[in-house]
């Protein structure tokens, strides 16, 4: 289903057109102990959610997801980024019937976690996975999809078991 008012973009050539689409981006964070790392809003308490936020202008999907973990974890964190876990289309509201969301998973390297910027005076919590997918942890975002944390904690594993490049680094723009 398409959006009539659906922005797109051309090729430099202009052979191509592409539609165009906001973004969020949000980050499963794994420690050790293979937990996932919450954080609960002061408006939203016993409400929890990663890492997430928008895209901005001129970001690639790995910086915006880093980004959006040193404002809302604080710039002590060290992370790894490991590997994007999941894609999905999700409905913002009125105006964006259509934003794509992109589920990243990093690890823990440590630092003290301090929320800022949209999440100051949050709490965080490391939660098990298992309490996760349990429902005993009321998770907002994202919003019904439990299973995305035992996927993650999978990616996780085999990142710590084989300490393979799950992410590959960016190359010249395709032709």
């Amino acid at each position: 289903m398409s959006s009539p008012n659906q922005p797109t973009i051309a090729s430099a050539s202009g052979h191509r057109v592409f539609a165009t689409f906001p973004v969020a981006v949000l980050t499963i964070v794994l420690n050790d102990r293979e937990q996932v790392l919450l954080l609960s809003h002061p408006e939203r308490p016993g409400k929890w959610e990663v890492v997430n936020g928008g895209l901005e202008a001129g970001e690639t999907v790995w910086d915006g997801a880093m980004r959006e973990c040193r404002e809302e974890l604080g710039s002590e964190v060290r992370l790894r980024p490991i590997s994007t876990l999941h894609a999905l289309t999700v409905a913002y509201d009125e105006a964006i019937p259509h934003m794509i969301s992109l589920i990243f998973v990093a690890a823990y390297e440590g630092g003290t976690i301090r929320p800022g910027d949209d999440m100051l005076g949050s709490r965080c919590q490391w939660a098990d996975i298992a309490d996760i997918l349990a429902g005993q942890v009321n998770v907002i975002v994202p919003r019904g999809q439990p299973w995305l944390f035992a996927r993650a904690l999978d990616v996780y594993k085999i990142w710590r078991a084989d300490d393979v490049e799950l992410q590959i680094k960016l190359t010249a723009p395709h032709k």
